[in-house]
């Protein structure tokens, strides 16, 4: 009988979500890089340099490598022969004070994101409880718990399909993974649960995610079952896309493909499909009885250093004088650095701001001219100005972009990833552009944020609006004054150049 203590686990928990929040997987370092190091779209070759500088400065600065620092999901193997010394709590509740300890901890504050009453008021819980909890009872005497902090950008464009048995699964992922858009932030992982439920092959999917990549091993010794060779297909298929780095257009979208499945009904095919991010974060730690079981500290060695080059040839912006002409000459995928004041606000800003114009109310803020970025930081410690602020996606602010731009005169809008037709549309209406930041490179975009304070709905949390002065944070024209995306034209260049073999 193995004798687990509470603290144990609490302890655990705190220390796998604050090392998961600044230290990338080695193995996923080695797969960017990898990619960085073949890649020939110059401008997916820039982005994924962002995200190796990012990554290595989180790691040196022990700071959040994106804002978003995800809802955390945890699978608890509990052996049967484990018993717990003074445990007070349930094994969820101490999983939560973890959870709790890890995202208030003074000296690395972790964004809250967590909304209780999901369907009503949305109320941020305060401290990103509680975690999304699955439990095994297995034989043995020790706990394994293995956890992530999944992002929400990536989390939304989840897929779930009931197939006919008869259907391809590689067909159905070839036409899905181009309906969802950069939101997701590549390259990253694609997890794939198959069989069971509905709703086993969605848990498959996410705990698929919490394996190490290992394609290229898969690919040199060679598949041994029909899902290694479905993981290949994938794997190929979809970086044959051309979808690339931040949906730029490039060599790879995705770093591996991670497949679990099980037994289903003769009438039925589940698919779950679920993607990871630029910012993928997980660990794995066990409990032996022997106290908590704390995460080993890679070295910085194991990062690459690279340095981002794209600044040389870059266009230098000032947000303060800004004018509808210079705007206008703006072009899709040219890269800008940009100088001055800047406002954010996303998707709560963005809905109270529509309900005042609606109403005929003055916005406290004015937007004429401005330009306004969609993030919510997170909150400052030490001598930081601001905390990692990176980019969220965009379309979730498609449907308010007509009436801001019609009524507020905006110039300028920063986010992550495409704008869909409504929102392109209201652009080239307006003369207006859209500007994206890479996802994933949150820490590198703070650095260029000199000063920060809260300007108006301060009651909205990381979701009020910012007043940020900006020194060459770096972007790239997605969407121009004519309504051409980047979004489009990137990804269906690299396709035809991929099909043409005219890259290998």
């Amino acid at each position: 009988m193995t004798v687990i203590r509470q603290d144990d686990l609490i302890e655990s928990v705190a220390d796998a979500l604050q090392f998961i929040s600044y230290f990338h997987p080695v193995d996923f370092i080695r797969a960017v890089n990898e990619a960085y190091e073949r890649e020939e779209s110059l401008a997916a070759k820039d982005a994924l340099a962002q995200i190796l500088i990012n990554s290595r400065m989180s790691a040196i600065g022990r700071r959040p490598i994106c804002q978003d620092t995800g809802i955390v999901t945890v699978f608890v193997r509990v052996g049967m022969g484990v018993s717990w010394s003074g445990a007070t709590m349930s094994i969820s509740d101490m999983v939560n004070e973890g959870v709790r300890r890890a995202y208030l901890h003074p000296d690395n504050l972790l964004r809250a994101s967590i909304l209780e009453d999901p369907a009503g008021v949305r109320k941020n819980t305060g401290d990103n409880t509680p975690a999304v909890i699955h439990y095994e009872c297995v034989p043995g005497n020790t706990v394994d718990v293995r956890l992530a902090a999944k992002g929400g950008g990536s989390e939304n464009k989840s897929k779930l399909v009931m197939l006919n048995p008869s259907d391809s699964i590689l067909d159905w992922v070839i036409q899905t993974v181009p309906t969802m858009g950069a939101g997701w932030c590549p390259p990253g992982m694609l997890g794939i649960g198959i069989g069971g439920t509905a709703e086993k092959a969605a848990v498959m999917a996410k705990e698929s995610l919490m394996d190490g990549i290992d394609i290229h091993e898969l690919r040199a010794r060679g598949p041994q079952s029909t899902t290694e060779e479905l993981r290949l297909q994938i794997f190929d298929a979809v970086n044959r896309l051309g979808i690339g780095a931040q949906g730029l257009g490039g060599l790879t979208t995705v770093l591996d493909v991670k497949i679990k499945d099980y037994p289903t009904h003769a009438a039925s095919k589940p698919v779950a499909l679920i993607p990871n991010c630029a910012a993928t974060r997980h660990a794995h730690f066990v409990l032996d009885g022997l106290g908590p079981s704390l995460q080993t500290v890679p070295s910085i060695d194991d990062w690459p250093q690279i340095s981002w080059g794209a600044g040389q040839s870059a266009r230098r912006v000032n947000l303060d004088t800004l004018t509808h002409e210079e705007v206008c000459s703006w072009k899709s995928g040219e890269t800008l650095l940009l100088n001055g004041i800047m406002l954010t606000g996303r998707d709560a800003a963005h809905k109270r701001m529509v309900e005042m114009i609606n109403k005929g109310e003055q916005l406290p803020v004015n937007l004429s001219g401005k330009a306004i970025y969609y993030v919510g930081p997170v909150d400052p410690v030490r001598d930081e100005v601001v905390g990692p602020a990176g980019p969220t996606t965009s379309t979730r602010m498609d449907k308010f972009t007509e009436q801001v731009l019609a009524e507020t005169g905006l110039f300028v809008m920063i986010g992550k990833a495409e704008r869909g037709p409504l929102a392109i549309e209201a652009i080239k209406k307006h003369k207006a552009a859209y500007l994206m930041a890479v996802g994933g490179a949150a820490y590198l975009v703070a650095q260029a944020i000199k000063s920060s304070r809260v300007v108006a709905f301060e009651d909205l949390g990381m979701e009020a609006i910012h007043e940020f002065v900006v020194e060459d944070m770096p972007v790239v024209v997605a969407v121009d004054s004519e309504g051409v995306s980047v979004h489009q034209t990137g990804p269906a260049e690299w396709a035809e150049k991929i099909a043409a073999k005219q890259v290998v």
